[in-house]
């Protein structure tokens, strides 16, 4: 898949999430076989950048990769000019937020409320692809509502605008998370304009993978929350994709190691405090069963850098005796 000027080394990308898609995690992904990580969203509203997140999330200092960052806003001369200042600060593509479903989004009227207004959003498309030089992507949801599916409407709009490429996903906004992502939409976007599209919802093994690349007939998949905890999920897809087999099950060790160079690389980033809790959440993913309930609720009660990493240490070393 080409985007651009950039050739894609494989049809997998991973999917913008606030809070969770850091450089980090986009590192790991990328280890692990992703073509490209699209960066967290981005207010367009510069009022909020001189705070430590805006900054953390403008840097690209040691990103690997194809520099994907994403922007959301509703005004069109506030995401121009937030899509220049991130090109300025080394951004490779700019990717533009009308999919993300989340209340405080979209009171100001961003993110998939804007699909609601056709308008609106080929204002914003125009105005934003005139003022850079670079490739921008667009990320939508198949329309406001299950009644009001306009991914279509919206795709032809997007590609009319010079839109690179369209990552859409299986769900209305009013669907949120809830239920099953759908492909028929996705499908009929594909049908209906030459760019590259993006199948994106659900897709959390390789089986899933190959399912939703048949049925939709989409150049590429986005995969979000299939990869928390599970970085290793695009090495499994791509080596499905291309064999017909599954690899089996990551070693304990090679997760002990890939854990805690995660933590300690949360940590340099968010600085201890931060760094202790995001890391909660992420070895929540990691360790996201049943059975490992006691040991979340003792690790997210741990307040030091020196705790943490002893008791995944301990974890490992205790799996290793069974």
């Amino acid at each position: 898949m080409q985007i651009g000027p950039y050739q894609l080394k494989n049809r997998l990308i991973v999917a913008p999430m606030a809070g969770v898609t850091d450089q980090p995690f986009r590192n790991l992904c990328l280890r692990y076989g992703a073509a490209m990580a699209v960066s967290e969203m981005l207010s367009s509203n510069p009022d909020v950048w001189d705070t430590d997140k805006s900054r953390q999330r403008m840097s690209h200092a040691g990103e690997d990769g194809i520099r994907s960052v994403q922007i959301a806003g509703a005004d069109p001369e506030l995401m121009a000019n937030a899509a220049v200042v991130n090109v300025q600060q080394g951004a490779q593509i700019i990717d533009i937020n009308m999919g993300c479903p989340a209340k405080k989004v979209n009171r100001k009227l961003a993110g998939s409320a804007l699909l609601q207004d056709p308008v609106q959003v080929k204002a914003i498309l125009q105005a934003v692809v005139a003022a850079v030089d670079v490739p921008v992507t667009l990320k939508i949801r198949t329309g406001w509502a299950p009644e009001h599916r306009n991914g279509v409407q919206i795709a032809q709009i997007a590609e009319d605008c010079g839109i690179a490429s369209l990552a859409v996903h299986g769900r209305t906004r009013q669907c949120m998370y809830k239920g099953n992502a759908e492909y028929d939409t996705i499908k009929a976007i594909k049908k209906n304009v030459s760019i590259p599209v993006v199948a994106n919802g659900d897709i959390v093994t390789p089986e899933k993978a190959r399912f939703v690349l048949d049925q939709t007939g989409a150049d590429a998949l986005m995969i979000g929350r299939g990869a928390q905890g599970r970085p290793w999920i695009f090495r499994e897809i791509q080596h499905y994709l291309e064999t017909g087999n599954k690899l089996a099950p990551v070693e304990m060790d090679e997760k002990r190691l890939v854990m805690l160079e995660h933590l300690k690389n949360l940590y340099a980033l968010y600085g201890e405090y931060k760094g202790i809790r995001f890391a909660r959440k992420h070895v929540g993913w990691y360790l996201d069963q049943d059975e490992q309930r006691p040991f979340r609720a003792e690790f997210n009660r741990l307040e030091t850098v020196e705790e943490q990493g002893s008791m995944v240490e301990r974890y490992f070393d205790e799996i290793a005796q069974n």
